[in-house]
């Protein structure tokens, strides 16, 4: 159990915590303009791109003022290449501009633009996901999963499973063991832990995007050599 907390302490001092944090969005206020702004981040992150590009990418939408449903329509599917061009994400571009075109499109005809209104109609966190996925296409679980992550304990209905990455990286660092195979049982023992940690982190999204972090950037790659947690890895300590 101590070694656990030491190690969940560890890990939210050395990678971070939510993405949206870095990127200067204010999720906490529940602002509909601001979970706009993660939603659009969370459409870019659902391809297999960098964090470097989608951040660049992001702040590209942000210096051009097209931060909302209305203003991603107005710009157009040219204009929204030339936006995602400038910021590095040139590989999707074509298919990422049209599908901005089709989810803000939906979002404004279904909920008037506001996502606040979308978790409302939700009648349970399932629901939520589906009408979220609705949106439009290119929307699947990758990128709810994203979304719905960093907005646990701001949006009720916010209840994602922990994701493959998170799961990995938790079993590498020993904080879950590695036959535990139901995703519902992993997110009440993450709870658990990050709890009996003493709340290293200052929240759990914070707590599950380290993980995300740490799942991606080095357990996925193997690059245990630089690995931030490798003196808490199982693998490194076969011992413990």
């Amino acid at each position: 159990m101590r070694a656990q907390r030491r190690a969940i302490r560890r890990l939210s001092e050395r990678t971070g915590g939510r993405f949206s944090a870095v990127m200067g969005i204010d999720l906490p206020s529940g602002d509909s303009e601001e979970i706009f702004k993660w939603f659009l981040s969370s459409v870019l992150f659902g391809a297999r791109i960098s964090e470097t590009i989608v951040i660049n990418t992001y702040r590209a939408f942000e210096k051009e003022g097209v931060l909302s449903p209305a203003s991603i329509l107005n710009r157009g599917w040219d204009g929204l290449v030339e936006i995602l061009d400038s910021g590095g994400y040139t590989r999707y571009d074509f298919r990422t501009a049209t599908k901005l075109l089709d989810v803000n499109r939906s979002l404004l005809d279904r909920y008037g633009g506001n996502l606040n209104m979308l978790h409302s109609g939700a009648s349970d966190p399932k629901d939520l996901e589906e009408r979220i996925k609705a949106l439009g296409k290119g929307i699947g679980d990758l990128t709810v999963n994203i979304f719905l992550r960093e907005l646990r304990g701001i949006w009720q209905k916010a209840e994602p499973l922990p994701s493959e990455l998170v799961i990995l990286a938790a079993r590498n660092i020993a904080i879950i063991p590695e036959d535990l195979e139901d995703k519902g049982e992993i997110l009440e023992l993450l709870r658990k832990r990050w709890k009996d940690a003493g709340r290293g982190t200052k929240d759990f999204s914070d707590f599950e995007s380290s993980l995300l972090r740490l799942g991606k950037g080095f357990c996925r790659k193997k690059a245990c050599g630089r690995c931030p947690s490798k003196e808490d890895c199982r693998h490194g300590h076969p011992t413990r």
